[in-house]
Parts: C-alpha cells; sequence; structure tokens
C-alpha cells in the first residue's frame, strides 16, 4: 500500500476545494461557510440533518445512534470534499437554536457590541486598547481571536470572561444570552496563558484533585474518576500519569503537556462556555492540531462555546474554526466565517499567495510593528504599507455584507432569553478535606518548604545551645536567659520568611483556581491552615527541645510545654504574615523585602509581650 506524502494528523485534501478556501457553493449562495471538526462520528447525524426538507425539523435520531453524536451536527447542512464538515445552515434557523439550548445547562450565547477599553495610567493618561470592537460567539463552534502582537486579543477575552485588570477602564455591551448577567461556575472557564500549576503534584494527582473539587458530590467517586480518565484521553496525557509537574526543583512535563493538563482541569465539568488564551503556544504543530481538533470536538458534542486567542496557527488548525475575528491596532479587521477571510482579502486587494498559510498572510499584511521604527527616521511622515492595509480593511469590512450578516445574528441573538444556571458543585467540607489533603502532600514533597528550614533551625538551636550550654542558675544567669530565649524566638520566627517562594506560587494557583469558581478564601485559609500545623509544630518542638535543654532551663515538663506553646504561636503568627505578604506583594524580590522590615518591626514586640 503506497503511503500518503501528507502526516497522519493532517486533513484529507479536496482536489476541488483548497484546505483554506471558502467553499464553491457557499461562495455562490452567499451563505455564512461554517467548518466543523474532523470527527466522521458526526458525519451520519449531519447527513441525516441534510436530508431533512427545507424549513422542517429534522427527523430524530435512530435508537443506535447516541444522542450526544447526534447533537454534533449543530450546524446543519454539509459539502463533501473535505475530511472535515462545512456547514451553510442560516443561524436564525430557531430549531438549530433551541436543540443547543434544551441540552444539558442549555448552550450559551455571548455578544459583544461596540467594546472600549482603555489604559489609565498614574498621572491619569489614557491610551485605547481597543476601539468599537463588536461580535458574537454561539454553541457548538469554535471562534479564534487572532491579530499581530499588542492588537489587544487578550484584553478582548479578558472583557468577555470579565477579568479586566484593575489599571483598564472598559464600555460597551456584553451579554450572555441576550441578558446582562455574570458568568456562572461550571457555564465558563477559562484556560489563561500562564501554566500555574502545582509542581510537586503528578499528572493523575492534579486531574482526580481538582475532580473532587469541581464535580458535585452527587456525582459517585467512580464517575468522577471515569471523568477525569476521559479527559485525560480526550488532551493525550495518559503517557504522563505518574510524571510529577516539575517546576524550579525538577523538569517534570514538558511545556506542551503542562498546556493540555491547564485545558483539562477546566473542562472537567464541561462548561458550556470556555475562554482559551492560547492554547497552542509551546506545543509542536502536530500536537496543536490533536488539541485544537479535540477542544472542536468537545464544543460539537458538548455544545459548549469556545473562544480562542490563537497566535499564529498552522493551516490545518485554522481549518478547525467555525468563525474568526482578526483584530488590528485595536480595531476590527475581519469578523465573521474563517472560511471566508481569504476570499475577503482577496475581494480587497490582498490575495493570499499559493501554498500560503492563510493565516501567516493575514499577520504580515497587518502587522506593522517592524514598520514604525523607519518612519522614526522620515522627514515627511507617509503611512506604512501595513497602516495602509489596515485603514483599507477596517473601512471595507464596516461596509461590507459581513459586517451587516454579524450585526443581523447578534441582534438575533439579543432577543433570546435565557439565565446561566450555576451548577452544583463539591460541598464546603469536601473542598476543605480535598484541599488540605493536597497541601499536605505539596508542602511534603517540596523540601524548600518546611525541610530545609527544619534543617536550619536545628542548626540554630545547636549553636544558641553550645553558646548558652548550662547557664546555671546564679543570678548572673538572668542575662543569658533573656538573651537565649530572645535568640531563639527571633531567630527561628525571621526563618519563616524562607518559605516565601512557596508561598507565591501557592498564592498564584489559588488566585487561578478562585477566579474559575473552584472555591472560595474560606476554604484556601481553612486547609491551608490544617495542613501547616503539624509542619509548623514539628519546626517549632525539635529545634525549641534541642535549645532548651542544651541551654539548662527548668527541666520541668510545663515549663517546656510552655516554652513550646509560646514558640509555636509565634511561628504561626509569623508564617499567617507571610502569607499575607504574599498575597499583597506577589513579586518574590519585593516581597522578601517587605516580609522581612515587617518582621524587623514586629517581632521584638511581639516577643516582649
Amino acid at each position: 500500500m503506497a503511503t500518503s506524502p501528507l502526516p497522519r494528523w493532517a486533513p484529507t485534501p479536496s482536489p476541488s476545494r483548497p484546505l483554506w478556501g471558502p467553499s464553491s457553493a457557499a461562495a455562490a449562495s452567499g451563505s455564512s461557510s461554517r467548518l466543523l471538526s474532523p470527527f466522521r462520528a458526526m458525519l451520519e447525524a449531519l447527513l441525516r440533518r441534510r436530508s431533512a426538507p427545507t424549513g422542517e425539523a429534522p427527523p430524530p435520531a435512530p435508537p443506535a445512534v447516541d444522542a450526544e453524536a447526534a447533537g454534533a451536527g449543530v450546524g446543519g447542512g454539509i459539502h463533501a470534499g473535505f475530511d472535515g464538515i462545512i456547514t451553510d445552515r442560516h443561524p436564525e434557523d430557531d430549531g438549530w437554536r433551541e436543540d443547543i439550548r434544551r441540552r444539558d445547562g442549555g448552550g450559551v450565547f455571548i455578544t459583544w457590541e461596540d467594546v472600549w477599553v482603555t489604559a489609565v495610567d498614574g498621572r491619569g493618561r489614557t491610551a485605547a486598547i481597543l476601539q468599537g470592537v463588536s461580535g458574537s460567539a454561539r454553541p457548538g463552534e469554535v471562534l479564534a481571536i487572532m491579530g499581530p502582537s499588542g492588537c489587544g486579543k487578550t484584553t478582548l477575552l479578558d472583557t468577555l470572561a470579565g477579568r479586566l485588570h484593575t489599571n483598564l477602564r472598559s464600555k460597551g455591551d456584553i451579554l450572555i444570552n441576550g441578558r446582562r448577567q455574570k458568568l456562572a461556575f461550571g457555564t465558563s472557564a477559562y484556560v489563561t496563558q500562564e501554566n500555574v500549576l502545582m509542581a510537586t503534584l503528578t499528572v493523575r494527582e492534579a486531574i482526580y484533585y481538582s475532580a473532587q473539587i469541581q464535580l458535585p458530590d452527587t456525582m459517585p467517586v467512580a464517575e468522577k474518576l471515569a471523568r477525569a480518565g476521559d479527559t485525560i484521553q480526550e488532551m493525550g496525557l495518559t503517557g504522563a500519569l505518574d510524571t510529577r509537574i516539575g517546576g524550579r526543583e525538577a523538569k517534570g512535563i514538558s511545556g506542551g503537556q503542562r498546556k493540555r493538563l491547564s485545558i483539562c482541569l477546566e473542562i472537567l465539568t464541561r462548561p458550556r462556555l470556555l475562554f482559551l488564551d492560547e492554547p497552542t503556544s509551546g506545543v509542536d504543530s502536530a500536537a496543536s492540531y490533536h488539541v485544537m481538533s479535540r477542544i472542536a470536538g468537545l464544543a460539537a458534542t458538548e455544545g459548549m462555546t469556545i473562544v480562542a486567542v490563537v497566535h499564529q496557527p498552522c493551516s490545518e488548525v485554522f481549518e478547525l474554526f467555525h468563525g474568526l475575528c482578526l483584530l488590528a491596532a485595536g480595531q476590527t479587521i475581519y469578523f465573521g466565517p474563517a472560511a471566508n477571510a481569504a476570499e475577503f482579502f482577496t475581494s480587497n486587494g490582498y490575495p493570499c499567495p499559493p501554498m500560503r498559510n492563510p493565516s501567516d498572510h493575514f499577520l504580515r499584511t497587518i502587522n506593522r510593528d517592524f514598520e514604525l521604527e523607519s518612519e522614526e527616521t522620515r522627514t515627511v511622515y507617509k503611512p506604512s504599507a501595513a497602516d495602509e492595509a489596515i485603514e483599507t480593511l477596517v473601512n471595507a469590512y464596516k461596509s461590507s455584507n459581513t459586517s451587516e450578516n454579524a450585526k443581523k445574528e447578534m441582534h438575533d441573538i439579543n432577543e433570546m432569553g435565557g439565565v446561566m444556571l450555576r451548577r452544583n458543585q463539591a460541598t464546603f467540607l469536601t473542598k476543605v478535606l480535598v484541599l488540605t489533603r493536597r497541601s499536605f502532600v505539596n508542602m511534603y514533597r517540596d523540601v524548600g518548604y518546611y525541610w530545609l528550614r527544619l534543617g536550619i533551625y536545628i542548626s540554630i538551636s545547636l549553636c544558641l545551645g553550645t553558646i548558652f550550654y548550662n547557664f546555671g542558675y546564679g543570678y548572673d544567669s538572668i542575662r543569658s536567659r533573656s538573651s537565649m530565649l530572645m535568640f531563639t524566638g527571633g531567630l527561628l520566627t525571621l526563618m519563616a520568611i524562607g518559605g516565601f517562594p512557596s508561598f507565591v506560587e501557592e498564592m498564584k494557583i489559588f488566585r487561578r483556581e478562585r477566579l474559575n469558581g473552584h472555591y472560595g478564601v474560606s476554604e484556601f485559609v481553612i486547609s491551608n491552615w490544617l495542613s501547616a500545623t503539624p509542619y509548623l509544630i514539628l519546626i517549632a518542638v525539635v529545634p525549641g527541645a534541642i535549645a532548651y535543654y542544651l541551654s539548662g532551663l527548668k527541666r520541668r515538663v510545663d515549663h517546656f510545654m510552655y516554652f513550646t506553646l509560646v514558640l509555636c504561636s509565634c511561628t504561626m503568627l509569623v508564617e499567617g504574615l507571610m502569607m499575607i505578604v504574599a498575597a499583597i506583594v506577589p513579586d518574590f524580590l519585593m516581597g522578601v523585602i517587605t516580609g522581612a522590615g515587617i518582621q524587623e518591626v514586629c517581632t521584638p514586640r511581639i516577643l516582649q509581650e
């Protein structure tokens, strides 16, 4: 058998239609083409929808077909010629819309109209990041937000997800199912560009702990583990299950596996609205295709609405996008079906050369970063080629039928009514227990968290014990006793600053999981206190006992217990203080300086009390 020149993961090309171009049938009819993920399991369901008479509801799926597979054909009819599925069903089809909304939890439609985002500095000066951006995203589809660096892609994603930074101001209408409402847990999830993960856990542990926290207690444990196992397989992490994630101490899994693990943790609940910030960063082209194809498959089978910021996808990944939002300098260059973007550029004088990736062509046309430098040397200002292209395409889009169709679709979606319902999750007690167990394991495996400090504490106690060895009970021993107690308490509490790097990493994980609604402040504080208490008692009692008995203090149990209780209290107090500093000052260097300064001011007063 002859081998194909294409890699096994590449979609099968069609002699009648280029991989990236719009279908001729769609172009002739003027309808909006939609490209679904290349899963043959969906083909039969879509063919049955194709065979339904125009204007009538599609026939019910036969019992042999799985309900989720039948629901995969959310897009309507198909065109042949590609190992994906191109649909041209009109977005105004109420039957299609109601089919998505009637599914488990209902589909989520999100629209944004005339969105402006400005940055404000300390002097009150403003700079526009987004300028009147509009668009929409629908269930069962993947909307890609693309553009050059600094064009406002992540800012738009943060605006839609309600995660704008405090120094940014936004205005405009952002509606969920036609209403102004907050995103609820289980209905939405956000995967950040930065992979914030607990380095000491294995892939299996990270996913299983997250499943126990996010999934409700009404779901049996076996079902939770099955959901976690399915998610692991979807992201191709089966071979790395027992490998630690790794961090500053050990390498662990690769960067691409970290990205896939971050996605795994957020799709456990099968959210209806998923935001992805650079899901293909750090991933090779083959792995990025697999990841995006499975994400597109989830969108189709689960009725998810997926909005993804993608920097520069390969042509196979670009084929998986249903919609494209192309930005440049904070303005909309194009918003509409991804399959029609190349035709839009061609009709406005910027055709994509043959055999070139369309996404490369789009970004090269509107990227002006490397042309601004040469303009500084010009005596007479003349717009660069990229500036001219941006102005031409922005004006062309505003007056195009594509823009009118997008506005009409947003209007139709906004007329809908629907409230996002918060899904059930684990109870308060379950979250506390799971977080305590996870935090305890993390502290046990992280050498720098408590074990290194314990070794240093023992060394300090041995030094103090030998310096003040058996100072007796005479009048001259009063000063030695006070000095010994002051040094022991001061040095052991001051060394709490050694755990600041671990505090900072833990706070990053807490912020990510709290923003995604996994748990709240109360669960985190209680679980962290419960897991840290045994270690704090250990690093207070063992060094304290060494210093206590070497120096010759009263050898009575009640005196020793009082000494260790005071030492434990001081240690816990300073530990909590450093956690507060880590929450307020996340920067490592500034946090160490701030924490040391506060301890120097507060520790003598605490010990004096």
